[in-house]
């Protein structure tokens, strides 16, 4: 080892390397100390940056350049804790993307609420593997207690029991997995066991609406992403029930229906109880895309949109959208918990507890194996605000969408192209005077200075052909002076 540096006494450049002790100290986490500093530094940086986010803009380009300061090789020397973590605040807190805050609207994209955002940090301070009862009876424990509260909250009978997951594509691939091993049984395969080879393809059966996610979930399961068959009635993509009732009859097999709670350009849904009709008619399975639309059975002014929901075989939704809970966070619920461990069982290693085993968990149930308390973020908020709080929120969102459909409305520049049943408005710029050929390049143009100007958050999409805007309310921080405000900046970004 005499080529070592702690032989040599030199540090990468050639010069002289600092003494054991000092070099040690820098280099391993035992010796480096200051746990408690670090911490907090981001204590200390958390509280400014929470209280900018209102007024901050949503993107700054002038911050870009500073993100050349966290790049460079791996250091051979590290440089400490406490002034990575000093570089990294101070990185992060410029030069991020401020979609906690109140003004970004593009995606669906929540923020986290205080106790949230609290009950993150303990999931990192208490650094549970969430996969089994004997890795972590508190993760467990924790994660069905809020399994729990989020069917009451949804109002989901009881027999309905889920997992955790990723994300709302996690969600729908948990629940697309599932289904995939009840349409297997039906066939007389054990697709765990065997996979598809020999079987031909599912049947899966949806409208325009369909979401990627849900195309992505069956490409990662192995039926490919163009396996959806569309049935829809117009070019926005609403659905054409004879149509998709006449294929299943065709079929005369077991089949699959994605039911869509929430499309992503208007808000609009897929009529749950009629598809859950069709489902009990022809013996398929009905899963619902409720990524975010399902929080619409928060409030009696919405409810009826997911009505049918509680006759759903498999239900998909997502944590880091309405509930305001920090990423990664989504949630899949079934009717039949059961066939979770049919879909995601896996054979022991020697070390690992078996299926029926009660020291057993979460990592039998859903995708992922080793996997973070995200439970910890959910519990903490739905114990701090409760059924009453997210009611609150929810309908406080759906007023401040009809409030910037009504200032859409109001703009002779601006056209709203769809109703509001939920938390989307789309709409399009369409000044007098200007042609129709010329309003998608426009619009375009507008989208992209509205996220080149980085005030506010919001990209286009195509609506039945024609290139629109569709900001999405679902952060608990937006108010209605955010509201004013992006309609201000959308006016004025207009050539």
């Amino acid at each position: 080892m005499s080529g070592s540096r702690e032989a040599t006494g030199l540090d990468h450049d050639g010069g002289r390397a600092p003494s054991d002790g000092a070099w040690q100290a820098q280099s391993d986490p035992l010796l480096d100390g200051g746990g408690e500093g670090v911490l907090g530094q981001v204590y200390e940086a958390a509280g400014p940056y929470l209280d900018s986010l209102a007024d901050r803009p949503v993107s700054d380009p002038a911050t870009a350049p500073l993100l050349r300061d966290l790049s460079g090789d791996l250091p051979d020397k590290g440089e400490g804790a406490a002034a990575a973590v000093r570089r990294l605040l101070r990185v992060g807190t410029g030069a991020a993307t401020h979609s906690a805050g109140p003004r970004f609207f593009h995606f669906v994209i929540g923020g986290a609420t205080p106790a949230a955002l609290a009950g993150d940090w303990t999931a990192s301070l208490l650094d549970q593997n969430a996969a089994f009862r004997v890795s972590s009876t508190l993760a467990t424990e924790v994660e069905t207690i809020a399994l729990g509260w989020l069917r009451e909250l949804f109002g989901l009978p009881e027999g309905y029991g889920g997992a955790l997951v990723a994300s709302a594509t996690f969600a729908n691939f948990t629940s697309l997995g599932a289904a995939t091993h009840w349409w297997g049984e039906r066939h007389g395969a054990d697709v765990a066991a065997d996979g598809l080879a020999g079987l031909p393809r599912m049947p899966v059966l949806s409208s325009g609406y369909v979401h990627a996610s849900s195309r992505k979930a069956l490409q990662m399961l192995g039926h490919g992403r163009e396996s959806v068959e569309v049935f829809a009635r117009d070019p926005i993509g609403r659905i054409d029930l004879a149509a998709m009732e006449r294929r299943l009859a065709e079929l005369g097999g077991p089949a699959v229906i994605i039911a869509n709670a929430g499309e992503v350009n208007a808000g609009d849904f897929d009529p749950v109880a009629d598809l859950a009709d069709l489902a009990e008619r022809y013996g398929a399975w009905l899963h619902v895309d409720g990524a975010f639309g399902l929080f619409a059975a928060l409030s009696p002014r919405t409810a009826g949109l997911v009505a049918g929901i509680e006759r759903a075989d498999s239900i998909a939704c997502d944590g880091h959208k309405w509930l305001n809970v920090p990423y990664e966070s989504g949630f899949a619920f079934l009717r039949d918990p059961t066939r979770l461990a049919v879909a995601f069982g896996m054979q022991s290693a020697a070390y690992l507890p078996a299926p029926d085993d009660p020291r057993g968990g979460y990592a039998l149930l859903g995708p992922e194996s080793s996997r973070r308390a995200r439970s910890l973020p959910i519990w903490a908020t739905l114990a701090a605000y409760g059924r009453s709080g997210y009611q609150a929120m929810v309908e406080r969102h759906l007023d401040l969408a009809q409030h910037l459909a009504a200032l859409v409305d109001a703009a002779p520049e601006l056209e709203r192209l769809a109703d509001v049943p939920l938390c989307i408005v789309c709409f399009r710029v369409r000044p007098p005077g200007v042609p129709e050929e010329e309003l998608d390049d426009l619009n375009r143009k507008v989208g992209a200075a509205l996220l080149a100007d980085g005030r506010v958050f919001a990209g286009t999409t195509v609506y039945g052909g024609r290139v629109a805007l569709r900001p999405a309310i679902v952060n608990w921080r937006t108010t209605e002076s955010d509201i004013n405000v992006f309609v201000e900046i959308v006016r004025s970004l207009i050539p």
